[in-house]
């Protein structure tokens, strides 16, 4: 076992897979004798997110703590990167882990500020795709990765989630500018339970943040393809941004009978409401649903955005263009016509993950590289 070390997670949003991995990578360090603690906005709420966070927070040391973080960078910043170095120094915590923009952000100021008064603290990262999905050249991906330079530069070490993620990082922040390490998100043994959809399960289920990043626009022209010559039904598992937008566009293709929206749901809980489950992303980092779906068994379609080829490498499982709703909706139709071969692959892909994506694994490795870069 590494020393016992003291380390604050930082992230935003306590919503969706990035929260997910924080959870998962929280309780695991907690469970290998490290003091961990949690910091993350304390305007978000969300139902579904407190009670994944309940059980994980009696067992963090170092407790959970909310401050107000704004979603664009802003003047209330400089008092949030405050808050988390007061915090860390009040909780004798020298690991600093930020998530997301926002989050990294703050761990690495308030790292850099503790430095400067004297206190040993050390800056991680983990970007999350975040300030790398904007359009490249576009007003907002010129602002965050002008920070993102910037904050590079007081960074002890950067955590990839996916290959992909690095690569993008490079080539748009640069190479060499801290010690990096790619380190996938883990899977619990719980995750590995059977795929079994109810009686009345919908052809197709979207489990994720509602937003046109996401495609669900896409499906839902693709689904609208299909149903001019067969019935077919989806449900989309989520809340968002574009919610509304989704729901209208849904009501435009005359979809309303065939797609339900139910809201925000656990993976788990959502996997039974259909025989297959679609991703139809634009951009990702590496997707905790692909991977929840994945040791699930639930047949998979899935775009090849980001890091889903890593998820989905050695496997047969087949990937489609993102944006594409034409050869989405031939997917579909595929999986209609032969839903046995869908199921076949997802159970090779169930045994892939079962020992590429460990949360063991992933939680040693982490730590590893905290020991390494850690400063004394």
């Amino acid at each position: 076992m590494t020393e016992r070390l003291s380390i604050l997670h930082v992230l935003r949003a306590p919503v969706g897979g990035l929260f997910r991995h924080v959870l998962d990578l929280s309780a695991e360090q907690a469970a290998r004798g490290h003091d961990v603690g949690l910091v993350f906005d304390s305007s978000m709420t969300d139902p579904l997110g407190e009670a994944r966070l309940a059980p994980v927070a009696e067992r963090l040391r170092l407790g959970v703590t909310r401050i107000p973080m704004g979603r664009w960078p802003g003047l209330g910043d400089a008092a949030a990167s405050r808050a988390v170095a007061h915090l860390a120094r009040a909780k004798n915590a020298h690991v600093l882990h930020g998530h997301g923009a926002k989050g990294g952000a703050y761990a690495r100021l308030a790292a850099r500020l503790l430095r400067f008064q004297g206190y040993p603290a050390s800056a991680f990262y983990t970007p999350h795709g975040g300030s790398l999905h904007f359009q490249p050249g576009s007003p907002a991906a010129l602002a965050f990765i002008g920070l993102e330079k910037a904050l590079a530069r007081i960074t002890d070490g950067l955590i990839f989630e996916s290959d992909y993620i690095r690569r993008e990082y490079e080539r748009r922040v640069g190479a060499g500018l801290a010690p990096t390490a790619v380190i996938t998100n883990g899977l619990q043994p719980s995750d590995f339970a059977a795929h079994i959809p109810a009686p009345d399960a919908a052809d197709f289920l979207f489990v994720g943040e509602l937003r046109q990043l996401k495609g669900v626009d896409v499906l839902l022209r693709a689904l609208a393809e299909i149903a001019r010559g067969r019935k077919v039904s989806a449900i989309v598992v989520g809340a968002g941004p574009d919610a509304e937008a989704f729901k209208r566009l849904a009501a435009e293709l005359a979809l309303t009978g065939a797609v339900t929206f139910p809201g925000p749901l656990p993976a788990a809980q959502a996997f039974s409401l259909a025989r297959a489950i679609v991703v139809p992303s634009r951009a990702e980092s590496l997707p905790f649903i692909v991977m929840e779906a994945a040791a699930a068994r639930v047949p998979l379609i899935a775009t090849n955005a980001g890091g889903i080829p890593e998820i989905v490498a050695g496997s047969d499982t087949p990937l489609l263009p993102p944006g594409d709703a034409g050869a989405l909706a031939r997917a579909l139709q595929r999986f209609l016509d032969d839903p046995a071969a869908a199921k076949g692959r997802a159970r090779t892909l169930q045994e892939l993950v079962r020992v590429r994506f460990a949360i063991g694994g992933t939680t040693a490795a982490v730590l590893g590289f905290y020991a390494a870069h850690t400063r004394p």
